[in-house]
């Protein structure tokens, strides 16, 4: 049953650097399950929208007409809304000029970049008021966050971090990450890799600010599909086309797969810059006939693809805990991954799936060969995969862990819309 919430609730902003988007599923079915359990969600997104080329489905669309999109803001309305804080809460500029030009104070264009940021925050800001927000949420801990940080210290906002990791976690200092979660009333993070990466640059006194919260899958659209057995197998990867994802180390492994002569075929969905890289290889190694680069597929395509395939491939060199890893395994596929941040909490190798060292070309051979060889393995493991994510894993299980989190905050409205703003701004952006 939908929870009714009183009309005093905090209304939440949700800020994203894009949104929605292809690649980002999670932010969606967490937005939709929030207000689904009665939370009074608004979106604004840094970046413009970006639609596959097919388009985004019904459910998308409507996200992106409700959504504010910070940078598509007319020049004009921006310049009025900087005087107009200026005049009527000069206070507002001036905490955030003075946290922006404390980010980089020796560095001439880290401090260009501050005022870009603190820009966007200003305009940010106002919109929260104009739809009657006391609470700011962010995923990520990179630009976006600092957009939010900035937002919170400059509008007396209280704010929220998601951090995922793992590029927050390699420059510290230059993410501004200690500063954010300091000024974050609280951080949720999504493996307990992720946690101890915050407790370790973190004074022990702000420990009981994390809280771990899985990201899940619905466990009732991504089900097994029954299939025929097939002669030629099918192996699939989904992701970003980025090295970081390791799809070259892949293409490697499938090569010497094919040299092996093990019959499969393999198909790559998604875009990105490195697709030319992609491509080349597998002209260079004559693999047309066997390797398909799908680019970026709605997420019913994606699914449908899903429903083909036999095995299911990621070797990434960096990442937080895939999702797109949980769709997999919730949809009953084997999968093969790597020894990377948050994984092995979602795969235990030899029990959910199996994990190689990244980067290992070898390593990443050998496994695949050794579950498209053995088909009761790779049903075993399968069957194991879907009952890890709907034990642990599972969207409409940790929803409620999330809405736990903020319920315990005892957020409480610290504006409303009949204060915020006076008549001018109601005819601002």
């Amino acid at each position: 049953m939908v929870t009714t919430r009183t009309s005093n609730v905090t209304r939440i902003a949700y800020l994203l650097s894009q949104y929605p988007a292809i690649s980002h599923t999670f932010f969606l079915n967490e937005v939709l399950a929030m207000r689904a359990h009665g939370f009074l969600i608004e979106t604004a997104s840094i970046n413009g929208l970006q639609p596959p080329a097919a388009g985004f489905p019904d459910t998308e669309m409507r996200e992106a007409a409700h959504t504010f999109y910070v940078k598509q803001a007319p020049k004009l309305a921006i310049l009025r809304t900087l005087i107009r804080t200026l005049f009527t809460r000069p206070d507002v500029l001036l905490r955030g000029l003075s946290a922006a030009l404390t980010l980089r104070p020796w560095d001439i264009p880290g401090t260009g970049y501050a005022l870009f940021y603190l820009v966007e925050a200003i305009i940010l800001g106002e919109w929260m008021l104009r739809k009657g927000c006391s609470h700011l949420h962010v995923h990520f801990g990179g630009a976006v966050a600092t957009v939010g940080m900035l937002t919170s210290i400059a509008w007396k906002i209280p704010y929220s971090l998601t951090i995922h990791g793992p590029e927050e976690f390699y420059d510290v200092g230059s993410s501004f990450l200690e500063q954010k979660i300091e000024a974050a009333a609280f951080v949720t993070c999504i493996s307990d890799y992720c946690r101890s990466q915050l407790l370790k640059i973190s004074p022990v006194s702000g420990w009981p600010k994390f809280h771990v919260c899985r990201l899940g899958v619905r466990t009732d659209v991504f089900v097994p599909v029954l299939s025929a057995p097939r002669d030629i197998l099918h192996i699939v990867n989904v992701g970003r086309l980025h090295p970081a994802k390791g799809q070259m180390v892949l293409l490697e492994s499938f090569l010497e797969l094919h040299r092996r002569r093990i019959p499969a075929r393999l198909s790559i969905v998604g875009d990105g810059a490195g697709i030319d890289s992609l491509r080349e290889y597998i002209r260079r190694n004559d693999l047309q006939d066997l390797v398909t680069l799908h680019g970026a597929l709605s997420h019913p395509a994606t699914r449908q693809l899903l429903g083909t395939c036999d095995l299911f491939v990621l070797p990434s060199f960096a990442e937080g805990v895939p999702v797109a890893l949980m769709e997999a395994m919730s949809m009953e596929i084997a999968c093969v991954s790597t020894y990377v941040a948050g994984i092995p909490e979602l795969i235990e190798s030899g029990e959910q799936g199996l994990l190689v060292p990244p980067s290992s070309t070898e390593a990443l051979t050998d496994a695949m060969a050794t579950l498209l060889l053995d088909h009761q393995q790779r049903g075993r493991l399968a069957a194991a995969g879907r009952q890890k994510v709907l034990s642990t894993y599972n969207l409409s299980t940790n929803i409620n862990r999330f809405i736990s989190v903020f319920e315990q905050q005892d957020l409480m409205p610290v504006l409303t819309r009949q204060t915020a703003l006076s008549a001018s701004v109601q005819s601002g952006i």
